[in-house]
């Protein structure tokens, strides 16, 4: 099958079968959604919308907090780097084989076969569902901050603001028919961040400055601060990555190699330098005692205040997309919904298929509003596996006669290191998930 007829665009309506080892095809279906048709202007934005959330302002407390100014500043410039070669490694596999790989589990049931093609998916779809619920719990505390500047009479809990943003999210979901569809919602959700990151900002410094001396000790006994400064350490590279580079990747113009890695430049640089000054504004105001976002506790004018977490509300539901569109993908493709979307089958299918998911998404997030230990889990078991271990291990059977034995150690390191730091945040993942079960209750008012 032709992927790339020249401009980018695949028209052959067979499948391509990839054939492992043990010669167990591989189908590989083409896509209900749209591709090859963005700049990597475009596509860079949408990687810095998926990194700049509202919850960056929470760094200062998973990562400052537990590894204090020389680690955590150290911790985060490594981390960038190591992200960005990373997502490069991945980046340049995009047409390897003579084919392009719109799919993460495309490529890895191309290189490895039909058995790492469904492990890759189902750590990606697990990766990605944690991803989706993760939002709307934060979309839903954003609302909930909003209601406790105006009210202090607690009628309304958080499992109501949670049902409140999956609603609106599966809203945005049914009229966005896929990715490259965002456009312009890409600079209003710019914008909303910018919002959200300068009143953070600036309300910080405004704090650091009234407050007395900080206390930047690292907290806890030194068993605790083990596992905290692994989870630490964890939270360093989650704070990076998608788990999906190849489904955005698709969606870039030609040279899709090329436009790529100027993507990831524009993420490592305009998306990462606003994250870095909110953590790190965020840490020096107010040391170890930092553990809040959505500017719950930070003080400044009431209507400051609600801007910047309707701002983040509105942001996280855009930024909801990006994650979704790979199911989305998925279901279009295999119920071969193409064409207009305001026919009325395709209409009707995405009100009722993208609305179904979303309700269970959000059914989710109001049933366990303390997902995020289960989250640091599925980091582990996913983020990590998905980004750094199969990202080097593939580059080095993809390329193996092309690497030096200097290259092919280093690709080994790195696949043993990350291997390591792998099981040890799932480890610590799951300490914090017994200490913390005492205190877990459903459809909790957090």
């Amino acid at each position: 099958m032709e992927v790339n007829n020249g401009d980018g665009v695949g028209h052959s309506n067979m499948s391509r079968k990839v054939t492992d080892e043990e010669n167990s095809a591989v189908v590989i279906p083409e896509t209900a959604h749209q591709i090859s048709s963005d700049s990597w202007f475009q596509v860079g934005f949408v990687l810095t919308t998926g990194i700049n959330s509202a919850y960056v302002l929470g760094y200062s407390g998973t990562i400052m907090v537990p590894l204090g100014w020389i680690p955590g500043v150290i911790g985060l410039i490594i981390a960038t780097a190591i992200s960005l070669y990373a997502n490069s490694l991945v980046a340049k596999l995009h047409e390897f084989g003579g084919r392009r790989h719109i799919r993460y589990r495309d490529l890895a049931g191309f290189i490895y076969g039909r058995k790492a093609y469904s492990i890759t998916w189902a750590l990606q779809y697990v990766n990605l569902f944690m991803i989706n619920t993760g939002y709307i719990i934060l979309a839903g505390s954003a609302l909930k901050a909003i209601y406790v500047l105006f009210s202090d009479d607690h009628v309304m809990k958080l499992p109501y603001f949670i049902a409140i943003s999956g609603f609106v999210c599966a809203l945005f979901g049914i009229s966005i028919p896929h990715l490259s569809a965002l456009r312009l919602w890409l600079g209003v959700s710019t914008v909303l961040s910018l919002i959200y990151i300068v009143v953070a900002f600036v309300l910080s410094v405004k704090d650091g400055i009234e407050a007395p001396a900080r206390d930047y000790s690292i907290p806890g006994t030194t068993t605790s601060k083990i596992f905290t400064t692994i989870g630490a350490s964890a939270n360093l590279v989650f704070a990076f990555n998608t788990g999906m580079l190849p489904e955005i990747q698709a969606t870039i113009k030609q040279p899709v190699v090329s436009n790529m890695m100027k993507a990831l430049y524009f993420q490592f640089t305009a998306g990462v330098l606003p994250m870095y000054a909110v953590t790190f504004i965020g840490y020096w105001a107010y040391g170890a005692s930092t553990s809040t976002y959505l500017l719950s506790s930070v003080n400044g004018p009431v209507w400051v205040k609600a801007l910047a977490n309707i701002s983040a509300f509105l942001h996280t539901v855009i930024a909801l997309h990006i994650f979704a569109s790979p199911m989305y993908e998925y279901l279009d493709t295999k119920f071969g919904i193409k064409g207009s979307p305001l026919a009325i089958r395709n209409l009707s299918f995405r009100i009722g298929v993208r609305g179904g998911y979303l309700t269970i998404t959000t059914l989710v997030a109001a049933l366990l509003p303390f997902l995020g230990d289960f989250m640091s889990l599925t980091g582990a078991i996913s983020t990590f596996p998905l980004t750094f271990i199969l990202a080097n291990h593939m580059y080095l059977k993809a390329r193996h006669n092309k690497l030096t034995s200097l290259q092919k150690l280093w690709h080994w390191l790195n696949v043993c290191f990350f291997g390591l730091m792998s099981i040890a945040a799932a480890v610590s993942a799951l300490r914090l998930i017994a200490v913390d079960s005492k205190t877990f209750s459903v459809f909790a008012d957090i």
